[in-house]
């Protein structure tokens, strides 16, 4: 039995490849590819030459290459799986092929590297302890309108991938949707040559992105703030579980750890509610 080997590429400066990478170019049964083109070029500059035969594994033919692949794995070839940045599966190819893999039984591994959704993230200067990655920002208005509404009460940071010529509008959009004063930062061309974090408002990214921005682009999203929890915002809560049978002191005192609130102000709250 041979083994898949997802490998991450740099995003943009051949000088993020990890030696690992280097040894599976070299070594490697097969290579899976995005882009054939782009991994000879990234091969060539890290000055080594594949050894194993480099197919394409673009979206358009994932499901078509599969079986040829299996059985290469079958028959113990390694199989090296990389795209044309980042890491595999991640919002690119080689979910299909990893999970075949696992219903085959078949070894999975991974070579760890650059991340274009960890990377921004860390740029962003926005909170990183729980975010969430939502892939491509949809396109079509009704499904982007959607979109944005399931993420006005997300509280984790949101980080996701939108294109260059949409990016404008997206932000203007997102300032309508979500308030013009919710934070955010677009990341554009990240490692490579013209690298560039404008961080800000949503309303001010908009006015900035509006005349147009170049390459490739993640934006992070400031998660939603909730609001306060004010005592007679509890006061319902408390009385429901009295009324099945707890006890008010206990009740009060548990919801108002949980809320942030004065237990004794939420006492005396649910007590006036009575009278």
């Amino acid at each position: 039995m041979g083994r898949l080997v997802l490998a991450a590429t740099p995003l943009g400066d051949p000088g993020d490849a990890s030696a690992r990478l280097v040894s599976a170019l070299a070594s490697a049964g097969v290579i899976a590819a995005e882009d054939t083109r782009r991994l000879r070029s990234l091969a060539s500059s890290l000055g080594v030459t594949p050894s194993g035969r480099v197919v394409s594994f673009y979206e358009d033919v994932e499901v078509s290459r599969l079986p040829r692949l299996l059985e290469a794995l079958h028959s113990g070839e390694t199989v090296l799986l990389v795209t044309d940045a980042g890491m595999p599966s991640v919002s690119d190819p080689g979910f299909r092929l990893v999970a075949a893999c696992v219903e085959s039984d078949i070894p999975v591994t991974c070579l760890p590297g650059p991340s274009a959704v960890t990377t921004a993230l860390a740029l962003s200067g926005l909170p990183c302890d729980r975010f969430c990655f939502e892939g491509f920002a949809p396109r079509k208005p009704g499904e982007r309108s959607r979109w944005f509404t399931s993420l006005a009460s997300e509280p984790r940071t949101v980080v996701f991938f939108e294109s260059p010529h949409r990016v404008g509008s997206l932000l203007a959009d997102a300032a309508a949707a979500l308030g013009a004063s919710r934070r955010a930062a677009v990341c554009r061309e990240l490692t490579k040559t013209y690298e560039e974090v404008k961080r800000g408002t949503l309303g001010s990214l908009a006015e900035w992105a509006a005349d147009g921005v170049r390459g490739e682009i993640t934006v992070v999203l400031e998660g939603a703030v909730a609001a306060p929890v004010s005592v007679s915002d509890l006061v319902g809560e408390v009385s429901a579980r009295v009324a099945a049978g707890e006890r008010l002191k206990a009740v009060a005192a548990e919801v108002a750890e949980g809320a942030g609130v004065s237990k004794k102000d939420l006492y005396d709250a649910v007590v006036a509610s009575r009278k």
